[in-house]
């Protein structure tokens, strides 16, 4: 069966502005959850609160919303707003790690509390007139947290559940627990998506084989190192020539839509600095290029020196 591939919610890097370049230049991702929309206390939700998934700017990709907060009222509004909009489902971020986020008992840090997030499901899933996924971690502190709350997801009717097999206090350190995801799927009714550390070909054929009842598998910084990742993965094989070149392509057609975007060309240049840190994973050597690029603050001056790379130094290597 040909996997079914989604792009992660990586926030300020997988929203729609990248969504849409992204399709310009490659294929393989059958769909995207967005980057998370954070509840309002406000009594209407507007459009500059989920600007990142409106329709109209989403014409590229199939993007599932992902919302995140802990006030039940707060989220049907949301996602009523969001099924107005014409979506049919919305993801529920019980994972994001940062602690921040985690103090405030919104995404990851909900996962200690297995009773709380009963009874959000049981005010919230009458009153929303779409679907609701989940996109978890293993728990908070403990990757034992996921198992008091698998009972609570089995008795909803939920689309699916996303699990990234680290803990939040993990962040992205570490080896995933692969077993604990093991675990998981087989006590989770519901169609299960694999999400943590896909960077190459063999890890979802690997992660295939001994998880062949896995729904999809949700690729984040993989897709942000190598591109092309997607499609390699469809394929099953690595059939793409001058790599380089539309890469190049890609990364000046990114440049340019976050340039229309942006106000400032200080900000445009710290978004592209903050893609390095991940783009230059894809080639040989690239960490003098990452260090001088860290310290460039004009537009032109980045392009100039991202330009050179392209034209005499780069070797590719994801």
């Amino acid at each position: 069966m040909t996997p079914i591939l989604y792009l992660a919610p990586l926030r300020g890097f997988t929203n729609a502005v990248f969504r849409n370049v992204f399709s310009q230049f490659f294929d393989g991702v059958d769909l995207a959850v967005s980057p998370f929309i954070s509840t309002t206390d406000s009594r209407r939700v507007r459009d500059c609160h989920v600007r990142d998934v409106l329709p109209e700017n989403n014409r590229s990709m199939p993007v599932i919303p992902q919302i995140i907060g802990n006030d039940p009222e707060a989220f049907i509004r949301m996602a009523r707003h969001l099924a107005d909009l014409g979506y049919t489902g919305v993801n529920w971020n019980l994972g994001c790690p940062f602690p921040m986020v985690a103090r405030k008992q919104r995404g990851s840090g909900m996962l200690p509390y297995p009773d709380r997030i009963d009874a959000f499901l049981d005010r919230v899933l009458p009153q929303v007139p779409c679907g609701i996924s989940i996109k978890a971690r293993l728990g908070r502190y403990s990757n034992e947290e996921i198992f008091r709350l698998i009972p609570v997801f089995n008795r909803y009717p939920l689309t699916e559940v996303i699990i990234h097999p680290r803990t939040g206090v993990q962040m992205y350190d570490g080896r995933p627990d692969i077993d604990a995801f093991g675990r998981c799927l087989g006590q989770l009714r519901h169609p299960v998506v694999y999400n943590g550390d896909i960077r190459r070909l063999a890890d979802v054929a690997a992660l295939s084989e001994r998880f062949p009842a896995v729904h999809g598998w949700m690729i984040g910084r993989g897709v942000l190192i190598n591109p092309f990742l997607p499609a390699l993965i469809k394929a099953n094989r690595d059939g793409f020539p001058e790599k380089i070149d539309r890469f190049r392509k890609f990364h000046d057609a990114l440049f340019a839509a976050y340039r229309d975007v942006f106000s400032g060309p200080g900000h445009l240049v710290e978004r592209m600095k903050g893609f390095w840190g991940y783009f230059s994973l894809a080639f040989e050597d690239a960490r003098k290029l990452l260090k001088q690029i860290r310290k460039i603050r004009l537009p032109e001056a980045y392009m100039d020196r991202v330009s050179r790379f392209f034209d005499t130094e780069a070797v590719w290597r994801a």
